[in-house]
């Protein structure tokens, strides 16, 4: 059988990882650039390649056009799709989060259809196509989000991102269910934290991490949750749902859940020197006062702040085999990485 398979967003933060174990497998990987004149921006794959038993392929193609996906897939018996924006500021949520979300999957999953070869998609999706808001966890009774779960309270004025992604998502699912050739397989991560691959200067993960470690949420944080989880586990989850033929449906990726206190109190162990952190969370009402100040509404601080959150993890332990590295190790080896 062949061993050639399409992966978007390759030169990503998940999506390098996603490459160095499809690589390191065996597989002729064709990953997809935007521009392949921009050599700088793809270097390290094919560093990953030289080091590694797989093949590299450097293709280029835009999600934003139809049919730019079909000659690259014409062949492969697997699509990784992984490229998607995960901006948290933006300008035009729908031009520069939704469309690239929604028209990439169209096009990438389309191509599929076309190539005649592939038999399995794995879609990275996010559980912000899980929940929406924090608060949804209470207002629907729930102890914790599982996969059965869909986010009902994003829209393009409220959590645009998470909105892409539940977008995306229930499009993938639409198109596989109407075609017999391949099989969807979605990975949903939390938060992804760990030692970046390549270089990231627009990583918001990567920025997460500094915020922290250069004072500036010393003056306090919100009482804000989130599941957090390593890129290595992500990347390892893709590569299981493609190999496994049982694999199907959703899978929840995260080790555990920290308000932003914790996780800066973990940050400073990892770290193991002085931090300027914050002690405590800010009141509520003053994170909503000054919300808007620092681009969060007041909706959002209302609806998340303060809230319990949890998700159950165990269709990934059990269907894919995944098994989580203690945070403070990811946390500990993301910032060695990037004070490189």
């Amino acid at each position: 059988m062949s061993k050639t398979v399409l992966l978007t967003g390759a030169a990503g933060y998940i999506g390098t990882w996603v490459c160095k174990y499809l690589l390191d497998a065996g597989y002729t990987v064709r990953a997809t650039v935007r521009n392949r004149q921009k050599a700088e921006r793809y270097a390290h794959l094919q560093q990953l390649a030289n080091e590694s038993a797989g093949t590299l392929e450097i293709w280029e193609a835009d999600l934003l056009k139809a049919g730019a996906f079909d000659e690259a897939a014409q062949g492969c018996t697997a699509i990784y799709h992984v490229a998607s924006p995960f901006f948290i500021k933006v300008k035009d949520p729908q031009k520069e989060l939704i469309e690239p979300a929604l028209e990439g999957t169209r096009n990438v999953l389309q191509a599929a259809t076309r190539s005649g070869t592939v038999r399995k998609v794995v879609l990275t999706s996010s559980v912000a196509a899980i929940f929406g808001d924090s608060a949804d966890m209470a207002a629907q009774g729930l102890s914790a989000f599982t996969e059965a779960h869909w986010n009902t309270s994003s829209s393009v004025q409220h959590q645009p991102y998470s909105y892409s992604k539940t977008l995306a998502e229930k499009e993938a699912w639409a198109i596989a269910d109407a075609q017999d050739q391949w099989q969807l397989v979605v990975i949903n991560p939390s938060f992804v934290m760990g030692p970046p691959l390549g270089p990231q200067p627009d990583s918001e993960s990567v920025q997460f991490l500094r915020n922290f470690l250069n004072g500036q949420y010393a003056a306090g944080v919100p009482d804000l949750r989130f599941g957090f989880v390593d890129v290595r586990e992500v990347a390892r989850a893709h590569l299981l749902a493609g190999e496994n033929p049982q694999a199907e449906g959703r899978h929840i990726l995260c080790k555990e859940v920290l308000n932003l206190v914790e996780f800066g109190q973990l940050v400073k162990k990892a770290a193991g020197r002085r931090l300027r952190l914050p002690s405590s969370p800010s009141p509520k009402w003053l994170m909503a006062l000054l919300g808007p100040l620092f681009g969060v509404t007041r909706q959002f601080v209302r609806r998340n702040v303060g809230y319990p959150l949890a998700f159950d993890n165990a269709k990934s332990r059990s269907a894919l085999g995944i098994t989580y590295r203690p945070l403070e190790e990811t946390v500990g080896e993301m910032i060695r990485a990037i004070d490189r």
